[in-house]
């Protein structure tokens, strides 16, 4: 039986047409007068944290608490903003994968797993109406690695349910390698789906338990099974 369900953001749930590395690289322009260097930044599968911290690093600025509250301050501001005029779109399948995992006898507990600072994923979230539908996440201002944040969701979710939480009743959702691995660290299965961040053939190479082109591929009873 799956009892928690755990899903990645961008390119698993959504596209924000790039209002987020928009929103990065207006931040970095507005507070800091950087520009140099953006385009070395990979985002798929990373976390916010991280990214901050490396590109400060390219110029050698210190990632004290300080600065990082500069940028995260500022980052929402323009997310927020850029959203609106973005071209946004909610992957193929969620809206049906999720009322189906909703509608179960048993239905699991539905939660986050993101790189995303917490306030970055409610806003995205909440300008596609889905953020409300999650109980429980673990975000990118919780840790900054994935296999952290995954650890910290899962205790989170034990605390509402009351009892010991398996890995094999945890179900991974996401579009990188780096989100079946963050799942293998809590000892979860994974479905990968190709909407986002990697190719089907590249997520197959990482042996997830289930990869699919999108979240149309798999039903709820399959998922929950």
């Amino acid at each position: 039986m799956v009892r928690l369900v755990l899903f990645d953001v961008d390119g698993t749930l959504i596209h924000t047409g790039g209002a987020g590395m928009k929103a990065f690289a207006r931040t970095f322009a507005e507070e800091f007068r950087l520009a140099d260097g953006f385009e070395r930044l990979q985002f798929a599968g990373r976390t916010d944290l991280s990214l901050v911290r490396e590109f400060l690093g390219f110029h050698q600025i210190p990632a004290t608490p300080q600065n990082l509250d500069r940028f995260f301050s500022r980052y929402v501001f323009w997310l927020d903003h850029l959203l609106r005029s973005s071209r946004t779109a909610l992957c193929p399948g969620v809206w049906e994968l999720l009322r189906g995992l909703q509608a179960l006898p048993q239905a699991p507990l539905l939660g986050l797993l993101t790189g995303n600072i917490r306030l970055g994923a409610e806003i995205k979230l909440r300008h596609f109406a889905l953020w409300d539908v999650f109980q429980t996440g673990g975000f990118g201002d919780d840790h900054e690695e994935r296999d952290h944040i995954a650890a910290t969701v899962h205790q989170r979710a034990r605390r509402i349910l009351g009892h010991p939480l398996p890995g094999n009743e945890v179900v991974v959702i996401g579009d990188t390698p780096l989100d079946i691995r963050c799942a293998r660290a809590i000892g979860a299965r994974a479905l990968a789906v190709a909407t986002g961040g990697a190719s089907l053939e590249e997520l197959k190479r990482h042996q997830p338990d289930w990869a699919v082109p999108d979240l149309r591929a798999i039903t709820a009873r399959e998922l929950a099974a």
